[in-house]
């Protein structure tokens, strides 16, 4: 059977993640691979139309999407599957750009991604913690490709990036010189404190060029989602391709390095570790956790 899979557009994070895991179940199955612009919600809004089998997702949406808040129009009955990764997000501008922490964005063109996709919420939610009115600067909605284009052209500001590595920002960093913003004293914990899915990531030294020092961020907890109707078997088996390759995953896809350490969190904190917003694991996943030894 055909395991059908959302990401986001190509080239973004959880294209290249989904085509990673892709890779390895192809050896069994037919994988079809389904990017979107808005990959959180769409990826979501699939599983409830019963169009995929499992879709990628930030771990702010899935609670969200379980109880039918805003934007999703009923309660979906959505699973975890498992993680995918934890990724610094960031603000990215031009290196002549007089801009250096985030609350200079103030009266500037900052692209923040598409309407409601997970990426566009994640500003909302870090300007709302830091209390900034979303209407103290001018959004501009364009996917990543379309952003990076504007911020080379100087037809924006700042750009809001996902977490590296990406094509699109290594392709921008290349052809243009950048810095990435810092947060001001004390605004990286307001956020995470007000936002209990996000953790502290730091962009290291060298990770694209204009990083000229180990920069801390807000990190995204990435998860994959099922649905209910799922069954268990494929489920079980999708996790379990996950767990036996998670260290050749982050060898072959940078974005998975931290994958094996986010397993073995499972076996010293809890399921509750990989059910953000009380979605349920999947028994399915269940059952692949516990067959690894990482569930009791």
């Amino acid at each position: 059977m055909a395991i059908r899979i959302g990401t986001s557009e190509p080239g973004g994070t959880f294209n290249m993640q989904g085509e990673a895991v892709a890779a390895l179940l192809r050896k069994k199955h037919d994988v079809e691979i389904f990017p979107s612009d808005g990959a959180s919600v769409a990826s979501a809004n699939g599983l409830h139309a019963g169009t995929l089998d499992f879709g990628f997702s930030a771990a702010n949406w899935v609670g969200r999407a379980m109880r039918g808040g805003d934007p999703f129009a009923q309660p979906i009955d959505i699973r975890m599957a498992g993680p995918a990764n934890v990724g610094p997000m960031f603000y990215v501008v031009r290196a002549e750009s007089g801009l250096k922490t985030v609350d200079d964005m103030r009266g500037r063109r900052v692209s923040v991604n598409v309407r409601d996709s997970g990426m566009y919420q994640h500003v909302r939610t870090i300007f709302g913690a830091l209390g900034i009115a979303f209407d103290a600067f001018e959004p501009v909605y364009l996917n990543f490709a379309d952003g990076a284009a504007a911020l080379r052209a100087g037809e924006i500001d700042v750009q809001w990036q996902c977490p590296i590595p990406n094509p699109v920002m290594t392709e921008l960093a290349n052809s243009t010189d950048v810095r990435v913003l810092d947060y001001a004293p004390g605004q990286l914990e307001a956020v995470l404190e007000a936002a209990g899915y996000y953790r502290r990531a730091v962009m290291e030294k060298g990770c694209f060029r204009g990083v000229g020092r180990d920069t801390p961020q807000v990190g995204v907890f990435n998860v994959i989602t099922t649905h209910a109707r799922v069954p268990d078997a494929l489920v079980r088996e999708f996790v379990a391709t996950m767990i036996d390759n998670a260290d050749a995953l982050g060898k072959t896809q940078p974005l998975y390095k931290g994958l094996a350490g986010l397993y073995r969190e499972l076996k010293t904190e809890g399921r509750a570790l990989f059910e953000p917003g009380g979605v349920p694991l999947h028994p399915g996943a269940v059952r692949a956790y516990r067959d690894a030894g990482l569930l009791g």
